[in-house]
């Protein structure tokens, strides 16, 4: 039997025997709430015995992705309700993730929209889902935390009803069912005045409405790649949703790449995905979401696994491009390989190119210098994933400040990515964020007020413009600000955004710092260090008020002349340091200056340490123009 395409796959499922499957990913805003939800239908799916704890956030299984509160990665699970096997995929809210949500697109057929009854659709909100009604999954609209004081269920209602609208939806997407409730406390309504009693509303409409799978049993096996995992035993796992047939150990498959080209191989391992367990399977049928190896060392996402050698490449979702990109080298300072176990220069390439292999969102080059390796990615936050990672894994690295990735058009002109920016906060607080603004380059496209006294504003900003802007905004608005961004487009450079309006204190000598050096040098500036750290010259121990850098000894000890003054000494109090985050100090840094991340501690340096070097260079550069 020959394999349908789309459009007659579309007509032929009615006469073909039902398909008790339903897959859907879950999307949001950071924070509104979807991981919680998927917690809540794992414990009415059965997942959890009567007296087993539950786990928080069970989804959200990186240690940083508990730390940060977010998910980075996405990932499956399932649940099973009244006869049927609910697939459902965890993404990411934030804007730098975006790709993992993407890639999901082609595994699912409906999505669930989360979003907070107080604060509404946002923009990440928007992004996810032009991308789900584009592809024509059918949306069901949660509007979560219903209990909130500020809660405006309805009004929310309306606020996605107009979002639909502006993301073209079609009338059978605009008449999605909305259901109310609270995901924290487990219950959800058709109407936010019903009893609140627990999850099976919610479930008995993702029954309902969510469609069975778009897949052929009678076809021949086909399956999408959309995402890869690692198993120590047999190596990378491609995941997918299976569109035709079905697979089974011992089969023969093969992998056609995005190019046409084509590798056979034999399946040596199914598994599938149930509550917090992968687990080894029988095998899978059409419309299942399976993990197959078979032994295909560099099987990617976004290529097709076939059960026949003349199918076609099956298309996949186009993916923002890489918009920001940091340099990555080895650690060359006086410290390096004292903290860390994996310090060459070959194993950060290893561990990068292996990153490069499940994140389709970044680049991996190799640079003219030895040691030195360009990573590109959407954004700062997504490559300090990366390097935090490492550096728990027992890698040493240096990592210097974003850059964003410049292009020409056919006319020579020179071109940068620019961003859709969504800030809301307090009233109180938009003189400050439109200053900021300004000086980012960014222009103001349109601003609202709410009746709670929010302000809503919506800009245009250059992406070198973003680098640390969420924490000024954070700052600026006493953390009650919240920002979120999505790329726009490639327009003429916006002219200079200065980074850093402040100098750096810098250590002109090796050594401990002392209490008394640092006492002395608290009235130069703010410091990053404390007494009893270990400094080397060319690191960077504190900030100086004034534009530019100040050499600075803080490892120098006093010179005792009597036991009196050694007692003061002792007992002088210093102010405590500033300690950066890796995000953090990835962002403070100037062009010049690096972040040395080891799994115990996150320096900052200058890229060059020595100072006659240092100026050498400095005077090169100003004599070249």
């Amino acid at each position: 039997m020959h394999r349908a395409d789309a459009s007659t796959l579309r007509f032929r499922l009615p006469l073909l025997m039902s398909i008790n499957i339903r897959n859907l990913a879950i999307i949001a805003h950071v924070d509104h709430g979807k991981t919680t939800l998927v917690d809540q239908l794992l414990q009415a799916g059965g997942t959890y015995r009567e007296n087993q704890a539950v786990t928080e956030r069970a989804m959200d299984s990186m240690d940083l992705e508990k730390e940060k509160g977010i998910t980075i990665k996405a990932k499956n699970t399932a649940v099973l309700w009244k006869g049927f096997t609910v697939n459902i995929v965890d993404t990411p809210g934030h804007a730098d993730f975006g790709a993992e949500v993407e890639r999901v697109m082609k595994m699912v057929d409906g999505v669930l929209l989360v979003v907070d009854a107080s604060g509404g659709p946002q923009a990440q909100t928007r992004f996810v889902l032009r991308k789900a009604l584009q592809e024509g999954l059918t949306p069901i609209v949660v509007v979560n935390k219903v209990d909130r004081p500020l809660a405006t269920p309805l009004k929310v209602r309306d606020m996605v009803l107009e979002l639909f609208l502006d993301l073209d939806a079609t009338e059978e997407q605009f008449n999605a069912p909305f259901l109310y409730g609270s995901a924290r406390d487990g219950y959800f309504m058709n109407h936010p005045d019903d009893e609140r009693v627990d999850c099976a509303p919610l479930l008995d409409k993702i029954i309902e409405y969510i469609p069975e799978p778009k897949a052929d049993p009678a076809a021949p096996f086909s399956m999408l790649v959309s995402n890869i995992e690692w198993d120590d035993y047999v190596g990378r796992v491609g995941v997918g949703k299976v569109l035709g047939g079905s697979v089974k150990k011992g089969d023969n498959i093969w992998l056609i790449r995005k190019d046409g080209s084509k590798v056979a191989s034999k399946v040596m391992k199914t598994f599938t995905y149930s509550g917090l367990a992968t687990q080894d399977s029988e095998g899978c049928g059409a419309g299942g979401i399976v993990g197959i190896a078979a032994g295909i060392e560099n099987i990617d996402i976004g290529e097709t696994l076939s059960g026949t050698p003349d199918a076609e490449p099956l298309p996949f979702v186009e993916i923002d491009p890489p918009t920001v990109q940091m340099q990555f080298s080895i650690n060359d300072g006086p410290l390096a390989g004292r903290e860390g176990k994996h310090v060459t220069s070959r194993a950060i390439r290893d561990r990068l190119m292996r990153e490069l292999k499940t994140n389709i969102s970044i680049q991996v080059e190799d640079t003219d210098t030895s040691g030195i390796f360009l990573v590109s990615a959407r954004g700062a936050m997504q490559i300090a994933v990366i390097v935090e990672t490492m550096r728990r894994e027992g890698f040493e690295v240096c990592v210097s400040r974003p850059m964003v990735i410049f292009r020409r058009d056919d006319h020579g002109t020179l071109l940068e990515p620019f961003e859709t920016l969504y800030i809301e906060a307090p009233g109180d607080y938009t003189q400050g964020i439109l200053k900021a603004l300004v000086n980012r380059k960014g222009i103001m496209e349109n601003m609202d007020t709410e009746a709670s006294g929010r302000t809503l504003i919506q800009a245009v900003i250059p992406t070198r413009g973003i680098i640390g802007l969420e924490t000024e905004i954070v700052n600026l608005t006493s953390g009650h600000g919240i920002m979120s961004h999505l790329f726009k487009e490639y327009g003429p450079h916006a002219g200079e955004i200065v980074n850093r309006t402040t100098g750096t204190l810098v250590s002109m000598d090796n050594g401990v710092a002392t209490n008394y050096s640092l006492t002395a040098l608290e009235d130069r500036g703010t410091l990053f260090v404390g007494a009893g750290d270990a400094i080397y010259t060319g690191m960077l121990v504190g900030e100086n008020p004034r534009v530019g850098d100040l050499p600075v000894n803080p490892v120098k000890e006093k010179h005792l002349d009597n036991m009196r003054s050694s007692g003061k000494d002792k007992t002088s109090k210093l102010s405590p340091p500033i300690r950066f985050s890796l995000e953090r100090a990835i962002e403070y840094i100037d062009s010049d200056e690096l972040v040395e991340a080891t799994p115990q501690n996150i320096r900052l340096r200058k890229r060059i340490l020595d100072p006659n070097e240092r100026r050498r260079v400095e005077k090169g550069r100003a004599a070249r123009g």
